[in-house]
């Protein structure tokens, strides 16, 4: 179902049990999870479908076991599946297939598009072109009409108008990153997502279907074209010397923020809006998925001091992650040691990837198994 077309229609003020400014993903996933539990809600969002946004296009296996339970199932025919990760640094290649499960590479516009079906499937009332502008108490102002709401949720990205309404902004930002997307046309080389490694930049390479790739490039400073940042991994630029570009690069900034809060009142954040973790994990959208379940579910016992807990607890692991392998992209010494390390010890990369997609490793022992085993205590 193409749901682009839904027109806005003008009231004095709309009411529902939940609010939500924002219709990407995260948005999307808590309208979903939110209808699910009985209650009426509406989205409003600034733009209109279909909306974009540079990232790299995989889901893990845990990205989809959640999506599935927000109702979503992938057909064969849509993206196409990943078996695992692969690291390629200056002179190493070391590999891990996922534990348990297989991911997927899926264009952000088709996903989106799945996203908004099921969510006009569970009755949820679109908004579009609709800009927040205030809250005052339980009601909302917008460019186009009033809303009233028990609860408003804030899914409005990094830039959140409603963080700053419910003055939930303070926070502390450890990294900020650049990134540039490009998707050219080309017939998949592998099965895994690739990431390249360089001096302070990386390149991900995602297969989204039998004739397309996504490339993803993250750095701490800004690409002035997709050649210059092809240039910083010649491999890669080999591979894709004839390889004719599908559309027009797409930039964004990466960042990882910590709030000091999410809840404020009857307001919660959620996705960006509720801080980040670097884009170097490929956790953004099943952070996001996650945290939509955990806060329906706060909603509708209204108990949002449990969303409040149940967000920490998400971020726990991917913030860890996030820090260890930003290290690997500030200490060239420590990238080299660490990709070789994974390249003698293939089982050690195996058990990390174990723990990052929150599956613990069955056998703990010897060196790799003690660092996944504090990994896993640090998760919990």
């Amino acid at each position: 179902m193409n749901v682009s077309h839904l027109a806005n229609r003008p009231s004095a003020i709309t009411e529902s049990d939940v609010f939500i400014a924002g219709a990407g993903p995260a948005g999307l996933a808590c309208a979903i999870a939110a209808a699910a539990q009985g209650l009426q809600v509406t989205i409003a969002d600034g733009m209109k479908p279909p909306i974009d946004k540079a990232c790299g296009e995989g889901l893990l296996p845990d990205a989809l076991a959640t999506l599935s339970e927000l109702g979503i199932t992938i057909d064969s025919a849509e993206g196409s599946l990943l078996r695992g990760i692969r690291f390629l640094g200056d002179s190493t290649t070391s590999e891990a297939a996922f534990p348990a499960g297989l991911g997927r590479g899926i264009r952000r516009t088709l996903l989106h598009q799945l996203l908004l079906n099921r969510a006009v499937d569970l009755g949820v009332q679109f908004r579009w072109q609709t800009v927040v502008r205030r809250i005052d108490d339980n009601q909302v102002h917008t460019n186009q009409q009033n809303f009233r709401s028990r609860w408003i949720v804030g899914a409005d990205g990094p830039q959140s108008r409603i963080r700053v309404c419910a003055s939930l902004e303070r926070a502390t930002t450890s990294s900020r990153r650049i990134g540039l997307r490009q998707h050219f046309s080309v017939a998949p080389w592998t099965d895994f997502v690739e990431v390249y490694w360089t001096n302070r930049a990386q390149a991900y390479v995602t297969p989204i279907s039998s004739s397309e790739i996504c490339v993803a490039f993250v750095a701490t400073e800004k690409f002035s074209s997709i050649q210059q940042a092809l240039s910083l991994f010649p491999a890669l630029r080999v591979r894709l010397a004839s390889a004719p570009p599908t559309d027009t690069p797409l930039g964004s900034i990466t960042l990882t923020r910590r709030l000091h809060r999410v809840t404020s009142g009857n307001i919660a954040l959620i996705g960006d809006a509720s801080g980040s973790v670097d884009a170097v994990t490929g956790e953004g959208l099943a952070l996001c998925f996650r945290q939509a379940l955990a806060l329906a579910q706060a909603l509708k016992t209204e108990n949002l001091p449990a969303y409040e807990r149940a967000h920490r607890k998400i971020h726990r692991l991917p913030r860890l992650m996030s820090r260890t392998m930003l290290l690997m992209d500030t200490h060239p010494a420590l990238r080299t040691r660490t990709l070789g390390t994974f390249q003698r010890r293939p089982a050690l990369f195996s058990h990390l990837l174990q723990v990052h997609i929150g599956h613990p490793p069955v056998r703990l022992a010897g060196a790799s198994g003690l660092l996944a085993s504090i990994l896993c205590f640090l998760s919990n």
